[in-house]
C-alpha cells in the first residue's frame, strides 16, 4: 500500500511538474514582452526581405498579429529551411512560422497551433517540358527540393530523383536551368512567384487534390502556450486582421 502511495505521489508530482513547465514556457515569453519566432526570410510570399531590406511576408506578418494579440512584441531569427525545425528543439526560439506543414510525424514530436492557411501542392516544370504532365511522370526525373519539405516526400512518393536546395527560389531556378526536370511547391507560391516574374518560362502542370494546412510549431507539451496562440489566431480572423494582411498579399481572404 506504501508503494502504491508513493507510485501515485510521484506520478502526481511528475505531471503537475510537466504542466508547470509548459505553464514556465508562456510565463517566459509574457515575463520578456517577446516571442521570438523561427522563419527562413527567402520564401515569397510568406516569409522574404522587401526592396528595403525589411522582413514581411503572409506568416511574418500573422506572427506580428499573434504576438499583439498576447501582448508580447515579435523577435525574428532567420535560417535556413532545413534547420529551422532543430533549432526549435534546441530552444532558439519559441516557435516556427515558415509553412510548416502539419504531419503525424511532427505531431509525434511537437505541439501545433490550429491551422492558419491551406494550399494544394503543384508540379512546375519549364514551359516547353512536355514529358511531365503528371505526378506519375516524375518517375526518375529529378526534382529540385527542400529535402527535409513536405513536398520533396511527394517527389520521392513518385518516384523522382531529388536534387537538394535551400528554398523555392533556388528550385525554380533548377528548373529553368534544365539542372531539374522539375519542383513540387504549393500553389500560392508559385501564383506569387509569376505575379512578380510573369515572364519566366514555368507552368503548372498537376495540382494536387488534397489540401495541406499549416501550423505554427511549437516545442511539446506546452498547452497553456498552444492555447494562448490559438486565442490571437482566433481573435485576428474576428476582428478583420487576417483578412487585412490576405488581401494584402494574395488578394482576397484566404482563411481556413
Amino acid at each position: 500500500m506504501k508503494k502504491m502511495t508513493l507510485a501515485l505521489l510521484a506520478t502526481s508530482l511528475f505531471a503537475t511538474s510537466a504542466l508547470a513547465q509548459a505553464a514556465d514556457d508562456l510565463a517566459a515569453i509574457k515575463s520578456a514582452g517577446v516571442m521570438k519566432f523561427g522563419t527562413e526570410g527567402t520564401y515569397a510570399p510568406y516569409t522574404y526581405h522587401d526592396k528595403s531590406g525589411k522582413l514581411v511576408g503572409f506568416d511574418v506578418d500573422v506572427a506580428r498579429a499573434v504576438a499583439e494579440k498576447m501582448g508580447v512584441k515579435p523577435e525574428f531569427v532567420e535560417g535556413r529551411w532545413d534547420g529551422l525545425i532543430a533549432g526549435l528543439s534546441a530552444k532558439r526560439y519559441d516557435a516556427v512560422i515558415n509553412q510548416v506543414g502539419v504531419t503525424d510525424e511532427r505531431k509525434a514530436k511537437f505541439d501545433f497551433s490550429q491551422p492558419y492557411i491551406g494550399s494544394k501542392a503543384v508540379l512546375v516544370v519549364r514551359d516547353d517540358n512536355t514529358s511531365i504532365k503528371s505526378f506519375a511522370d516524375l518517375k526518375g526525373q529529378k526534382a529540385a527540393q527542400s529535402l527535409t519539405s513536405n513536398y520533396s516526400k511527394l517527389a520521392t512518393k513518385n518516384g523522382a530523383d531529388l536534387v537538394p536546395t535551400d528554398g523555392f527560389n533556388q528550385s525554380l531556378d533548377l528548373v529553368l536551368s534544365g539542372r531539374a526536370a522539375a519542383t513540387l511547391n504549393d500553389n500560392l507560391s508559385f501564383l506569387d512567384f509569376k505575379k512578380h516574374k510573369p515572364d519566366a518560362k514555368v507552368k503548372i502542370v498537376a495540382t494536387d487534390e488534397n489540401t495541406e494546412n499549416s501550423a505554427i510549431l511549437l516545442r511539446k507539451d506546452q498547452p497553456e502556450l498552444v492555447k494562448a496562440v490559438n486565442k490571437a489566431l482566433d481573435e485576428m480572423k474576428a476582428d478583420g486582421t487576417y483578412k487585412t494582411i490576405s488581401v494584402r498579399y494574395f488578394g482576397q481572404d484566404v482563411s481556413q
